[in-house]
């Protein structure tokens, strides 16, 4: 298993090992051990959980508000996504930015999301299949979805013909967010993951 910082502070891509043979493939697509060395502190599992999208289905942007805050460990088995990460933590040096990482089922790369990030993604495919690890249960009073289209996070989502949920478009921008202090900052988070 190898790691790519992503540009955006304390957010990784896993790229794993994937061992081939006459009856097809086998990889490790987590282990604690290995993502603790990564990241630098153990992730607690508390949730799975698995979406199967239509393509050109915006999921997201999800963030889970601190504490509890929610990491997430991302990687689509059936199809292809785009995912998006955001930094939301207020004080952190990327806060405010955004990357995108292609996820699908032949490179079977995962992303690690920190607490703090909004996440989401775009189902390139029919039928794209994603599954993530949390660290946190959902909570819907702790939840907030951000406007995925909104043009102060400059996403360019890849499918003109989108598909995101009525809720989330109707969600706040991040300007509201940050004025309504519903962003967690960079030092919180960093200090939950710490403990």
């Amino acid at each position: 298993m190898q790691a790519r910082p992503l540009d955006l502070a304390d957010a990784f891509e896993i790229i794993p090992d994937q061992h081939r043979d006459e009856r097809g493939v086998f990889l490790e697509w987590f282990r604690c051990d290995r993502l603790r060395d990564v990241i630098g502190h153990t992730t607690h599992v508390a949730q799975a959980n698995l979406s199967i999208s239509a393509r050109g289905a915006i999921r997201g942007l999800h963030l889970t508000r601190t504490p509890p805050g929610q990491s997430k460990y991302i990687t689509c088995v059936r199809g292809a996504i785009l995912d998006v990460l955001v930094d939301l933590r207020i004080g952190s040096p990327t806060f405010r930015q955004h990357e995108t990482v292609p996820l699908d089922d032949s490179g079977r790369h995962m992303v690690y999301v920190p607490a703090g990030f909004g996440h989401g993604f775009c189902a390139l495919t029919d039928d794209a299949t994603v599954t993530y690890l949390c660290s946190s249960l959902y909570d819907r009073d702790r939840e907030c979805v951000i406007n995925p289209l909104d043009p102060e996070l400059g996403i360019e989502w890849p499918i003109p013909d989108r598909i995101p949920s009525s809720s989330a478009v109707s969600g706040p921008g991040l300007l509201d967010c940050i004025a309504n202090g519903l962003l967690p900052t960079y030092d919180d988070c960093r200090r939950l993951a710490a403990e």
